[in-house]
């Protein structure tokens, strides 16, 4: 009888056996496969005791063999580029749901963090390594999309591109997001905004989230009677002291800003106490971040969340449901939720 054994810090593990299960459920070697594969119908009864045998030995089928034998590796693909523009906190929020929720219906995650494009689609096409592919940080002109259209391997995508016919997508709503921000603003009476925004390459690579944030505040900004002015930055302390040295130079009278950009809140709120404005009294702050981010803050931050953790479960059920031959094309959009918290007040009288 052939045994295996695995060895973690000088313990020996002993793993059963495919021939260990059949015999302790009273059947053969290829019944239990059978079971495993769902190749062929099984009584009840026997697929029961089957199932019962594999539990209670803590069999394992070898990824390799599962492979072969389903044409399946049950793995999933998460293109993840990691930019030194990104805030990357809420990227692997997203990845860490992503893989959580995968292990759930049995899949693992194969992590792609290189800035690759469409060579690691291809290479993930082309090698069988997943059975599906999930791509984050879509940019709205996105060059991995039309190898996704062509090709036969299901893909959801965490984000919008500017033409989604023909994609499964899962994404914030940030037209609405940025919409939500300039009606807060103008019912408390504010008429001259400043946007704090990504980095100014996020904005050259026409990344979606960025993008659409910034159509849907000029849009609502235009029709409530807004003066709206947008200016990127790097974050980072020296990076924001010259962002908002700018914004008050051109617009004086800015009486609320909208941040969207992580890395320069806590510098922007710092800079701010240093100039003598007082939050909410002279200045407004509303933020686009993750509620720990808004409420570490000092004055808590009045903010849309980013629902990261929705995102990654929601990206991994339309997968799953594309693997199981669900050939809908979806773009689920969630709906943004403004929490007001002690940063933003009426607008200062003149």
């Amino acid at each position: 009888m052939s045994k295996r054994f695995d060895t973690f810090g000088g313990d020996e593990i002993r793993m059963a056996t495919l021939a260990e299960v059949a015999r302790h459920a009273g059947v053969s070697a290829s019944t239990v496969s059978y079971v495993l594969s769902g190749k062929r119908s099984i009584s009840e009864g026997t697929r029961r005791r089957v199932e019962r045998s594999i539990q209670e030995l803590g069999y394992h089928p070898h990824a390799g063999a599962r492979a072969l034998a389903s044409s399946r590796s049950n793995i999933i693909a998460l293109m993840v580029p990691l930019r030194t523009d990104m805030y990357v906190p809420v990227m692997m929020e997203i990845a860490m749901a992503v893989a959580t929720t995968a292990r759930q219906h049995g899949h693992d995650v194969l992590l792609l963090t290189g800035e690759e494009g469409p060579t690691a689609v291809r290479r993930v096409a082309a090698s069988g390594l997943a059975d599906a592919m999930i791509l984050m940080d879509v940019e709205l002109e996105d060059e991995r999309i039309p190898l996704l259209r062509a090709g036969d391997r299901p893909a959801v995508l965490v984000g919008l591109p500017a033409d989604t016919a023909g994609l499964t997508c899962v994404d914030l709503d940030f037209a609405a997001t940025g919409a939500l921000c300039a009606d807060h603003l103008a019912d408390l009476g504010h008429r001259s905004v400043a946007v704090v925004g990504e980095a100014a390459a996020v904005y050259q690579r026409h990344t979606g989230f960025a993008e659409r944030t910034l159509q849907g505040l000029r849009s609502r900004a235009a029709a409530r009677g807004l003066r709206l002015i947008h200016r990127p930055c790097e974050g980072g302390y020296e990076s924001t002291a010259g962002t908002l040295a700018r914004i008050f130079e051109e617009r004086p009278d800015t009486t609320a800003l909208v941040v969207q950009n992580e890395s320069a809140i806590v510098p922007l709120l710092a800079l701010l106490r240093q100039q003598g404005r007082a939050v909410p009294e002279d200045v407004s702050v509303v933020a686009v971040c993750p509620d720990q981010v808004a409420t570490q803050a000092t004055p808590q931050l009045t903010s849309v969340a980013i629902p990261a953790q929705q995102m990654g479960r929601h990206a991994v059920e339309l997968v799953i449901a594309k693997l199981g031959g669900s050939p809908t094309e979806e773009v689920r959009l969630l709906g943004p939720e403004l929490t007001v918290r002690a940063s933003s007040g009426p607008a200062p009288s003149a």
